[in-house]
């Protein structure tokens, strides 16, 4: 197993329902990129012993999302919706670490494109995505 990410102020820890079960880390150190690693374990694989699809997908809309938040806010906790996500599934996860990385490709004020793509620690690349992404309007937040 991959050895554990640092304390550090840029990594985001069990913030949400969804990253607590889960178990992802969320990393804002690059304002340029949206970032979330996973440690695969067995509570993340499928009937095949592979990485859950599903999994893969949450990742990377997370790290979308995160790309998104980033482009607004230095924290990276301003709030996007994904609007459409389309995936393409390439090589299988097996356990071990695995990143997340998006970023913006276009798009302007309150929707923007936003390409993903999540890469084993082997450097096998599982999963690929694009999306649309709308930025939660600020009167809508309280």
């Amino acid at each position: 197993m991959p050895s554990p990410l640092p304390e550090d102020a840029s990594l985001i820890r069990d913030e949400t329902g969804t990253q607590r079960l889960i178990g992802y880390v969320a990393d804002v150190s690059d304002p340029a990129y949206g970032r979330c690693y996973l440690d695969v374990g067995p509570q993340h694989l499928n009937r095949h012993g592979a990485l859950h699809g599903g999994i893969a997908v949450t990742m990377l809309d997370n790290a979308s999302g995160l790309a998104g938040s980033l482009t607004v806010d230095s924290t990276g906790r301003a709030p996007f919706l994904t609007v459409s996500m389309n995936t393409q599934f390439i090589g299988s996860g097996n356990p071990g670490r695995v990143t997340a990385t998006a970023r913006v490709t276009g798009g302007g004020r309150s929707i923007i494109f936003i390409d993903a793509e999540l890469v084993h620690e082997d450097g096998t690349v599982i999963a690929r995505s694009t999306g649309v992404f709308k930025r939660v309007p600020q009167e809508k937040l309280t």
